[in-house]
Protein backbone atom coordinates (compact mmCIF):
# COMPACT_ATOMS: atom_id res chain seq x y z
CA UNK A 1 0.00 0.00 0.00
CA UNK A 2 2.83 2.38 0.89
CA UNK A 3 4.63 1.51 -2.33
CA UNK A 4 1.55 2.30 -4.39
CA UNK A 5 1.23 5.65 -2.62
CA UNK A 6 4.89 6.46 -3.33
CA UNK A 7 4.49 5.70 -7.02
CA UNK A 8 1.32 7.83 -7.25
CA UNK A 9 3.01 10.70 -5.41
CA UNK A 10 6.02 10.45 -7.78
CA UNK A 11 3.75 10.54 -10.82
CA UNK A 12 1.84 13.56 -9.48
CA UNK A 13 5.03 15.46 -8.64
CA UNK A 14 6.60 14.67 -12.02
CA UNK A 15 3.41 15.78 -13.80
CA UNK A 16 3.46 19.08 -11.87
CA UNK A 17 7.09 19.57 -12.86
CA UNK A 18 6.25 18.86 -16.52
CA UNK A 19 3.42 21.43 -16.51
CA UNK A 20 5.67 24.06 -14.89
CA UNK A 21 8.46 23.32 -17.40
CA UNK A 22 6.02 23.67 -20.32
CA UNK A 23 5.09 27.13 -19.02
CA UNK A 24 8.77 28.02 -18.67
CA UNK A 25 9.34 27.15 -22.34
CA UNK A 26 7.05 30.06 -23.26
CA UNK A 27 8.23 32.31 -20.46
CA UNK A 28 12.00 32.11 -20.95
CA UNK A 29 14.50 31.87 -23.78
CA UNK A 30 16.03 28.63 -22.47
CA UNK A 31 13.69 26.41 -24.50
CA UNK A 32 16.15 23.54 -25.01
CA UNK A 33 16.74 23.15 -21.26
CA UNK A 34 13.07 22.92 -20.39
CA UNK A 35 12.36 20.71 -23.41
CA UNK A 36 14.98 18.20 -22.28
CA UNK A 37 13.61 18.36 -18.74
CA UNK A 38 10.07 17.75 -20.04
CA UNK A 39 11.23 14.71 -22.02
CA UNK A 40 13.12 13.33 -19.02
CA UNK A 41 10.26 13.88 -16.57
CA UNK A 42 7.78 12.41 -19.05
CA UNK A 43 9.93 9.29 -19.39
CA UNK A 44 10.14 8.99 -15.60
CA UNK A 45 6.37 9.39 -15.28
CA UNK A 46 5.74 6.69 -17.88
CA UNK A 47 8.16 4.37 -16.06
CA UNK A 48 6.45 4.97 -12.72
CA UNK A 49 3.04 4.42 -14.32
CA UNK A 50 4.18 1.11 -15.78
CA UNK A 51 5.48 0.06 -12.36
CA UNK A 52 2.16 0.99 -10.80
CA UNK A 53 0.25 -1.05 -13.42
CA UNK A 54 2.61 -3.97 -12.87
CA UNK A 55 1.98 -3.93 -9.12
CA UNK A 56 -1.76 -3.82 -9.67
CA UNK A 57 -1.57 -6.78 -12.06
CA UNK A 58 0.81 -8.93 -10.03
CA UNK A 59 -0.63 -7.92 -6.70
CA UNK A 60 2.80 -8.36 -5.15
CA UNK A 61 4.84 -6.06 -2.98
CA UNK A 62 8.44 -5.00 -3.33
CA UNK A 63 10.92 -5.01 -0.45
CA UNK A 64 14.62 -4.51 0.03
CA UNK A 65 16.75 -2.43 -2.36
CA UNK A 66 13.90 -1.88 -4.85
CA UNK A 67 11.72 -0.34 -2.16
CA UNK A 68 14.61 1.93 -1.16
CA UNK A 69 14.96 2.97 -4.79
CA UNK A 70 11.27 3.83 -4.83
CA UNK A 71 11.75 6.08 -1.80
CA UNK A 72 14.74 7.74 -3.41
CA UNK A 73 12.76 8.18 -6.60
CA UNK A 74 9.91 9.86 -4.71
CA UNK A 75 12.36 12.18 -2.94
CA UNK A 76 14.09 13.02 -6.23
CA UNK A 77 10.72 13.74 -7.86
CA UNK A 78 9.81 16.01 -4.96
CA UNK A 79 13.08 17.94 -5.23
CA UNK A 80 12.80 18.33 -9.01
CA UNK A 81 9.17 19.41 -8.82
CA UNK A 82 9.85 21.97 -6.10
CA UNK A 83 12.89 23.25 -7.98
CA UNK A 84 10.98 23.67 -11.23
CA UNK A 85 8.05 25.35 -9.46
CA UNK A 86 10.43 27.79 -7.76
CA UNK A 87 12.11 28.43 -11.12
CA UNK A 88 8.69 29.12 -12.64
CA UNK A 89 7.90 31.53 -9.81
CA UNK A 90 11.25 33.28 -10.23
CA UNK A 91 10.94 33.71 -14.00
CA UNK A 92 7.34 34.86 -13.62
CA UNK A 93 8.57 37.53 -11.21
CA UNK A 94 11.31 38.58 -13.66
CA UNK A 95 8.77 38.72 -16.48
CA UNK A 96 6.48 40.87 -14.33
CA UNK A 97 9.34 43.27 -13.55
CA UNK A 98 10.23 43.54 -17.25
CA UNK A 99 6.59 44.20 -18.09
CA UNK A 100 6.41 46.94 -15.47
CA UNK A 101 9.64 48.44 -16.76
CA UNK A 102 8.30 48.53 -20.31
CA UNK A 103 5.08 50.15 -19.10
CA UNK A 104 7.07 52.75 -17.16
CA UNK A 105 9.28 53.52 -20.17
CA UNK A 106 6.19 53.78 -22.36
CA UNK A 107 4.55 56.22 -19.92
CA UNK A 108 7.73 58.32 -19.75
CA UNK A 109 8.05 58.50 -23.54
CA UNK A 110 4.34 59.29 -23.89
CA UNK A 111 4.61 62.05 -21.29
CA UNK A 112 7.66 63.51 -23.07
CA UNK A 113 5.85 63.45 -26.42
CA UNK A 114 2.73 65.07 -24.96
CA UNK A 115 4.86 67.77 -23.34
CA UNK A 116 6.67 68.33 -26.62
CA UNK A 117 3.39 68.66 -28.51
CA UNK A 118 2.05 71.00 -25.81
CA UNK A 119 5.01 73.35 -26.20
CA UNK A 120 4.85 73.08 -29.99
CA UNK A 121 1.20 74.13 -29.87
CA UNK A 122 1.99 76.95 -27.47
CA UNK A 123 4.84 78.33 -29.58
CA UNK A 124 2.73 77.98 -32.73
CA UNK A 125 -0.10 79.95 -31.15
CA UNK A 126 2.24 82.64 -29.85
CA UNK A 127 3.89 83.02 -33.26
CA UNK A 128 0.54 83.15 -35.02
CA UNK A 129 -1.15 85.50 -32.54
CA UNK A 130 1.92 87.60 -31.73
CA UNK A 131 4.14 87.98 -34.78
CA UNK A 132 1.34 87.52 -37.32
CA UNK A 133 -0.58 90.71 -36.48
CA UNK A 134 2.64 92.72 -36.26
CA UNK A 135 3.73 91.68 -39.73
CA UNK A 136 0.24 92.29 -41.09
CA UNK A 137 0.27 95.81 -39.59
CA UNK A 138 3.68 96.45 -41.13
CA UNK A 139 2.34 95.35 -44.52
CA UNK A 140 -0.65 97.68 -44.21
CA UNK A 141 1.65 100.59 -43.29
CA UNK A 142 3.84 99.86 -46.30
CA UNK A 143 0.74 99.90 -48.53
CA UNK A 144 -0.17 103.37 -47.22
CA UNK A 145 3.39 104.60 -47.77
CA UNK A 146 3.35 103.19 -51.31
CA UNK A 147 0.31 105.35 -52.13
CA UNK A 148 1.95 108.49 -50.74
CA UNK A 149 5.41 107.95 -52.19
CA UNK A 150 6.22 110.21 -55.13
CA UNK A 151 9.83 109.39 -55.92
CA UNK A 152 10.48 106.28 -58.00
CA UNK A 153 13.28 105.17 -55.68
CA UNK A 154 10.93 105.34 -52.68
CA UNK A 155 8.28 103.29 -54.44
CA UNK A 156 10.83 100.64 -55.41
CA UNK A 157 12.14 100.49 -51.84
CA UNK A 158 8.63 100.17 -50.43
CA UNK A 159 7.78 97.46 -52.99
CA UNK A 160 10.86 95.41 -52.13
CA UNK A 161 10.13 95.83 -48.41
CA UNK A 162 6.56 94.64 -48.97
CA UNK A 163 7.91 91.55 -50.73
CA UNK A 164 10.16 90.83 -47.75
CA UNK A 165 7.21 91.24 -45.37
CA UNK A 166 5.09 88.88 -47.51
CA UNK A 167 7.89 86.30 -47.42
CA UNK A 168 8.18 86.71 -43.64
CA UNK A 169 4.42 86.15 -43.25
CA UNK A 170 4.60 83.04 -45.45
CA UNK A 171 7.56 81.67 -43.49
CA UNK A 172 5.81 82.41 -40.22
CA UNK A 173 2.76 80.45 -41.35
CA UNK A 174 4.93 77.51 -42.41
CA UNK A 175 6.80 77.49 -39.10
CA UNK A 176 3.56 77.77 -37.15
CA UNK A 177 1.99 74.97 -39.17
CA UNK A 178 5.03 72.69 -38.74
CA UNK A 179 5.01 73.26 -35.01
CA UNK A 180 1.32 72.41 -34.66
CA UNK A 181 -0.44 71.53 -37.92
CA UNK A 182 -3.97 72.85 -37.73
CA UNK A 183 -5.12 70.60 -40.57
CA UNK A 184 -4.10 67.54 -38.57
CA UNK A 185 -5.97 68.80 -35.52
CA UNK A 186 -9.11 69.66 -37.49
CA UNK A 187 -9.35 66.98 -40.19
CA UNK A 188 -7.21 64.04 -39.12
CA UNK A 189 -4.21 62.02 -40.20
CA UNK A 190 -4.82 61.64 -43.95
CA UNK A 191 -5.48 65.34 -44.53
CA UNK A 192 -2.49 66.23 -42.36
CA UNK A 193 -0.06 64.04 -44.35
CA UNK A 194 -1.58 65.12 -47.69
CA UNK A 195 -1.27 68.79 -46.73
CA UNK A 196 2.38 68.31 -45.73
CA UNK A 197 3.14 66.63 -49.07
CA UNK A 198 1.29 69.22 -51.16
CA UNK A 199 2.80 72.24 -49.40
CA UNK A 200 6.43 71.08 -49.26
CA UNK A 201 8.39 72.89 -51.99
CA UNK A 202 11.15 70.26 -51.86
CA UNK A 203 8.69 67.57 -52.96
CA UNK A 204 7.73 69.39 -56.18
CA UNK A 205 10.42 67.51 -58.14
CA UNK A 206 9.80 64.13 -56.49
CA UNK A 207 7.16 61.59 -57.43
CA UNK A 208 5.23 60.98 -54.19
CA UNK A 209 2.60 58.22 -54.16
CA UNK A 210 0.30 58.32 -51.12
CA UNK A 211 -2.26 55.50 -50.99
CA UNK A 212 -4.72 54.91 -48.15
CA UNK A 213 -8.08 53.36 -47.40
CA UNK A 214 -8.82 56.03 -44.79
CA UNK A 215 -11.23 58.85 -45.46
CA UNK A 216 -12.51 60.95 -42.55
CA UNK A 217 -11.81 58.48 -39.74
CA UNK A 218 -10.42 60.00 -36.56
CA UNK A 219 -8.25 58.25 -33.99
CA UNK A 220 -6.67 59.03 -30.65
CA UNK A 221 -4.80 62.35 -30.82
CA UNK A 222 -1.51 60.81 -29.62
CA UNK A 223 -1.72 58.17 -32.35
CA UNK A 224 -2.42 60.72 -35.09
CA UNK A 225 0.34 63.06 -33.93
CA UNK A 226 2.97 60.32 -33.67
CA UNK A 227 2.18 58.81 -37.07
CA UNK A 228 2.14 62.29 -38.62
CA UNK A 229 5.50 63.24 -37.07
CA UNK A 230 7.11 59.93 -38.03
CA UNK A 231 5.86 60.17 -41.62
CA UNK A 232 7.07 63.77 -41.97
CA UNK A 233 10.45 62.88 -40.53
CA UNK A 234 10.84 59.91 -42.86
CA UNK A 235 10.09 62.24 -45.79
CA UNK A 236 12.54 64.86 -44.49
CA UNK A 237 15.26 62.22 -44.06
CA UNK A 238 14.72 61.03 -47.63
CA UNK A 239 14.97 64.61 -48.91
CA UNK A 240 18.11 65.41 -46.92
CA UNK A 241 20.09 62.20 -47.21
CA UNK A 242 18.84 59.81 -49.91
CA UNK A 243 18.68 61.83 -53.12
CA UNK A 244 15.57 59.88 -54.07
CA UNK A 245 13.26 60.61 -56.99
CA UNK A 246 10.28 58.56 -55.80
CA UNK A 247 8.56 58.07 -52.44
CA UNK A 248 5.77 55.59 -51.76
CA UNK A 249 3.55 55.88 -48.68
CA UNK A 250 0.83 53.36 -47.95
CA UNK A 251 -1.51 53.86 -44.98
CA UNK A 252 -4.08 51.15 -44.28
CA UNK A 253 -6.59 50.67 -41.47
CA UNK A 254 -7.52 46.98 -41.03
CA UNK A 255 -9.76 46.06 -38.10
CA UNK A 256 -8.02 47.51 -35.00
CA UNK A 257 -4.61 48.10 -36.57
CA UNK A 258 -3.01 50.76 -38.73
CA UNK A 259 -0.30 49.69 -41.17
CA UNK A 260 2.07 52.37 -42.47
CA UNK A 261 4.57 51.41 -45.17
CA UNK A 262 7.16 53.91 -46.42
CA UNK A 263 9.64 53.41 -49.28
CA UNK A 264 12.07 55.54 -51.26
CA UNK A 265 14.43 54.74 -54.15
CA UNK A 266 17.35 56.72 -52.74
CA UNK A 267 20.95 55.80 -52.04
CA UNK A 268 20.07 53.78 -48.94
CA UNK A 269 22.41 53.06 -46.06
CA UNK A 270 23.81 50.27 -43.96
CA UNK A 271 21.45 49.89 -41.00
CA UNK A 272 24.21 48.20 -38.99
CA UNK A 273 26.58 51.14 -39.39
CA UNK A 274 24.14 54.07 -39.23
CA UNK A 275 22.81 54.76 -35.74
CA UNK A 276 21.48 58.26 -36.28
CA UNK A 277 19.76 59.90 -39.23
CA UNK A 278 17.82 63.16 -38.97
CA UNK A 279 15.55 62.82 -35.96
CA UNK A 280 17.32 59.51 -35.31
CA UNK A 281 16.23 55.92 -35.70
CA UNK A 282 16.02 55.55 -31.94
CA UNK A 283 13.68 58.53 -31.71
CA UNK A 284 11.45 57.12 -34.46
CA UNK A 285 11.41 53.79 -32.65
CA UNK A 286 10.64 55.42 -29.30
CA UNK A 287 7.69 57.29 -30.78
CA UNK A 288 6.16 54.13 -32.25
CA UNK A 289 6.86 52.11 -29.12
CA UNK A 290 5.09 54.78 -27.06
CA UNK A 291 1.93 53.68 -28.89
CA UNK A 292 2.65 50.01 -28.20
CA UNK A 293 3.45 49.52 -31.90
CA UNK A 294 6.35 48.04 -33.83
CA UNK A 295 8.61 49.52 -36.49
CA UNK A 296 11.00 47.78 -38.86
CA UNK A 297 13.46 49.81 -40.96
CA UNK A 298 15.37 48.05 -43.73
CA UNK A 299 17.92 49.52 -46.12
CA UNK A 300 21.03 48.69 -48.10
CA UNK A 301 23.50 50.93 -49.91
CA UNK A 302 22.19 51.84 -53.39
CA UNK A 303 18.95 49.94 -52.72
CA UNK A 304 16.70 52.55 -51.14
CA UNK A 305 15.03 52.45 -47.74
CA UNK A 306 11.79 50.94 -46.43
CA UNK A 307 9.99 51.34 -43.12
CA UNK A 308 7.11 49.17 -41.93
CA UNK A 309 5.03 50.37 -38.98
CA UNK A 310 2.12 48.68 -37.21
CA UNK A 311 0.14 50.32 -34.41
CA UNK A 312 -3.06 49.35 -32.67
CA UNK A 313 -6.09 51.61 -32.46
CA UNK A 314 -7.12 49.78 -29.29
CA UNK A 315 -5.33 49.71 -25.94
CA UNK A 316 -3.63 46.38 -26.72
CA UNK A 317 0.06 46.63 -27.71
CA UNK A 318 1.38 44.95 -30.83
CA UNK A 319 3.52 41.87 -30.17
CA UNK A 320 6.46 41.37 -32.50
CA UNK A 321 6.20 37.77 -33.61
CA UNK A 322 9.67 37.60 -35.12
Amino acid sequence: MILKALIIISIILQTMAIIAAIRLVRLTKFNSIWTLLIIGMTAMSVTRFEQYIQILIDGSSIHGPKELLMWLDAIASLCIAVGVLYAHKFFTYISHLNHQRRLTNKRIVAAVLRTEEKFRSRYSRELHDGMGPLLSSAKMSMSVLAKRAEAKEDRELIASTSIVIDEAIRSLREISNNLSPQVLNDFGLVRGISNFINKSPQLSTIDVQFDTNLRKERFDRDLEVVLYRVTCELINNSLKHSGCTRIEINLQHVYDRIYLTYKDNGCGFDTRAVSDCGMGMSNLTSRIHSLGGIIDITSQPNAGMAASIIVSTSSEPIVNEE
